[in-house]
Parts: C-alpha cells; structure tokens; sequence
C-alpha cells in the first residue's frame, strides 16, 4: 500500500518539507495531500491526526503525525530508507543536533519564518540577540561537522541531520542571512538537490498566501 504524506503549504510548512524530503529522498512511493493552512481546506486535518497539525503519514489506517515518528516509523519498515550516521560518535551528535532543532531555535522560527518563494534581506544586527545567538549555533553545528566529516552533508553522507536542518537552510536564503564559509557551503548543497528544487518551484506557484507571514515587521532590538 503506497502512503499518504498528509502537508500544508509548501511555501510556510516546515515540518511538512522534512517528512516529504525524508521520503522523497529515500525514494519511496507516496501520494501527498495538500491541506493549505488557514483555508476551508485545512479543516480536514481533523480526519488525519488528533493533534490537528502537519505533517501526518497515512499508511492505511494507521497514522503516524510529528516527523521524528514517521521517520522512525518508515526506517522500521523499509530498509531503503536512509537514516542515522552508522560510526556511533557520528550517530551520537547527529541525533543530538536533531533534536536540538525539533525542541529549540524559536527565535529562528519566530523571525525568519519560512517563506520558500520571498526574499527580504536582513541584517542578522538587526535580529533579537536570541535569534543572533541562535544563528550562531546552527554556524557552529554545521561548521563542526564539515570539520569532522568533510561534507558534502553534515556527517559525510545524506542522513535524517540534513532533513532536519533544511528548512533552516533556506530561511537563510529567503532572509539572506550572511553566514561563514561552512555554512553557506551546506545552504548550497541543499539548494542543489533536485528534490528541494521541485519543493520550492511548487512553492512559487501556490496560490495561498499567509499575510503575517508575507507582510511580516519583524521585531528588532535596538
């Protein structure tokens, strides 16, 4: 049975990017569901999940909602899938990092909410300094990484760390958030994979449109 990938919004859902870049790049078959947020549409999330959010994965009756679970969900069922680095020290920081961006970084979320097809450049000076030390961490993260494992992709090979820390990716490219040299070096990669350029072209084309999002005045600290 092929499974249902029950997203929102391509061009503001991040969590819905990582299940679907998680599946898209394991290459496993699965049929989306587009509910757009804030429509008549979204209305039907009821029917796929009790915490009413997205991303949700349908394998038959059986629903699967958060996007560590459907990682973990597909990884037990499908040895294709890719997953975790194998070296243990690798796997140690890799589930650390992603964890660390599934509970934190809400000053990243907060003003540099995804937005695929926009670009507003921004000062990173003119941030919050919790969202500046933020950056910062995610600079450190992935600097460390190239550092130890010499890229392309944060633990040497494509893992569940990349899907993760996508969507932070490309809110430095819509917010052209000036980063150091290792850390453009894996906004790049990520731009480059095919699967994240059909993302973002679907984005373009959305007909939805998030006015707090689109028309954000985000909060500076003078």
């Amino acid at each position: 049975m092929v499974f249902r990938l029950i997203i929102g919004n391509k061009n503001y859902s991040s969590w819905s990017l990582r299940a679907w870049l998680f599946l898209t790049e394991s290459g496993l078959s699965f049929e989306e569901v587009r509910l757009p947020l804030f429509t008549d549409a979204w209305q039907q999330i009821s029917q796929y999940s009790p915490a009413k959010r997205v991303p949700v994965l349908m394998d038959g009756d059986i629903a699967v909602w958060d996007t560590s679970a459907i990682y973990g969900y597909v990884r037990a069922q499908y040895t294709n899938a890719f997953g975790w680095p194998t070296d243990p020290r690798a796997q140690a920081t890799a589930r650390s990092i992603a964890a660390e961006m599934h509970s934190g970084f809400f000053g990243i979320r907060e003003q540099l909410p995804q937005n695929i097809r926009a670009r507003v450049p921004l000062e990173r000076t003119t941030l919050k300094p919790s969202t500046q030390q933020e950056i910062s961490r995610v600079e450190q993260m992935w600097a460390q990484a190239y550092q130890t494992y010499g890229g392309p992709w944060l633990f040497g090979d494509f893992s569940i760390a990349d899907v993760v820390y996508a969507p932070v990716a490309l809110r430095f490219v819509t917010y052209q958030i000036q980063l150091a040299s290792e850390a453009q070096a894996f906004v790049s990669a990520i731009q480059a994979l095919h699967s994240v350029q059909a993302w973002a072209q679907a984005s373009a084309v959305e007909p939805e449109a998030i006015r707090f999002i689109d028309q954000l005045h985000l909060a500076v600290d003078g």
